[in-house]
């Protein structure tokens, strides 16, 4: 059981941060590093409602994964840390997760604490210690360029994560090491059962951390108590045909749930009108896409422009792309492309960056007939 920290010298002088969940992918990412011989800190942030979340397994960062990441830093002898983040995660994630549904757009929450709580509060503090990197258990790998660190997909493509981490920014990903990137997840159970470790077969978790049972409008009506205004649901040609009891519970793409009965054709949110608080509804062929315009694009190893791949939802696959400027022009239809979302632009396996999709361009359906 060994593990590249990609760390020059010898280990025993190196001083390894772990960003520790509670859950096994974390907890084998410390066993690996205490394994090497150097330093090993364990850190766990809580970032939510420490008594709401008691009790619930694979909740991340709060109530009993607190506890867990604390039992396994204890057996395996090494030095473990909570810090109180729950006020910086409630403002960067919880406030900006409602007031995004609000605003029609589909958020990502998972990113966005990567960019802010996770990743940089804990840059900071893992530089406070005095470590060399900091370590997590995301499913990605960190590949030594000609030109410096990539940031790489997972080993194993049901496990990768990098659509999660395309707002890495290079001195993040220079300081970040990845153990688990070249590894299946049965692998990495099967260590965590050789260690004794209790989280060895813990259920992952599921969902946004920070929202009980899927229930996103519980959370939303929280931080925006004007959540459940009703309004029109519109088909894309003008008919009203319906009323819905609160945008968000909705998103771009949603076929279930519209309650309005009774059509000659399935029908799909195309897309969702916040100043006139309507949702517009169409048939499928009224979501396909040919382009996106991107914001705030982030690169890893230098500005880009030509043909890629894209990814446009976590579970799609890459697909062809183009990138003109922050236009991003696809090689085929692609259907249930949302504002909020992000589009992550790969070159194989490595991660060329990624932004957040603004607008979308339809196809010209009239045109294609």
């Amino acid at each position: 059981m060994t593990a590249d920290f990609q760390l020059e010298g010898p280990m025993q002088a190196r001083r390894i941060v772990v960003a520790m969940s509670g859950g096994v992918d974390s907890s084998v990412v410390a066993a690996l590093a205490a394994r090497t011989g150097a330093e090993t800190i364990g850190i766990t942030l809580q970032l939510y409602d420490h008594g709401a979340a008691t009790g619930r397994t694979g909740s991340c960062c709060a109530g009993q994964d607190i506890r867990d990441a604390r039992a396994v830093a204890d057996k395996l002898g090494i030095a473990h840390y909570v810090f109180d983040y729950e006020s910086r995660f409630r403002e960067q994630v919880i406030e900006d997760f409602a007031n995004e549904y609000m605003a029609g757009r589909t958020p990502i929450p998972c990113v966005k604490c990567n960019m802010g709580v996770k990743f940089t509060d804990l840059f900071t503090l893992a530089r406070d210690l005095g470590a060399d990197c900091l370590a997590t258990g995301h499913y990605v790998r960190r590949v030594t360029g000609a030109n410096g660190a990539e940031l790489h997909r997972a080993a194993d493509p049901a496990r990768d994560q990098s659509y999660f981490l395309f707002a890495t920014t290079q001195d993040q990903l220079d300081y970040l090491r990845f153990p688990l990137g070249g590894m299946p997840k049965p692998q990495v159970r099967e260590i965590a059962q050789s260690l004794g470790l209790a989280v060895a077969m813990k259920p992952d978790s599921q969902d946004i951390c920070f929202v009980p049972d899927g229930d996103y409008a519980k959370i939303v009506r929280k931080v925006r108590p004007d959540a459940d205004d009703g309004g029109e649901i519109v088909h894309v040609d003008g008919r009203l045909l319906g009323r819905h009891k609160g945008m968000i519970h909705y998103t771009v793409g949603q076929r279930k749930g519209l309650e309005i009965g009774g059509q000659p054709e399935p029908l799909y949110v195309i897309r969702l009108d916040p100043a006139q608080k309507r949702v517009i509804v169409g048939p499928r062929q009224a979501l396909a896409v040919r382009a996106a315009r991107i914001a705030d694009i982030n690169w890893l190893g230098g500005d880009f422009t030509g043909p890629c791949q894209a990814k446009v939802r976590s579970l799609a696959k890459p697909v062809p792309a183009l990138l003109d400027g922050d236009m991003l022009h696809f090689g085929s239809t692609e259907y249930g492309v949302a504002p909020g979302q992000a589009a992550v632009l790969y070159d194989g396996e490595r991660v060329l960056g990624g932004g957040w999709i603004e607008e979308t361009v339809a196809v010209d359906l009239a045109a294609v007939a």
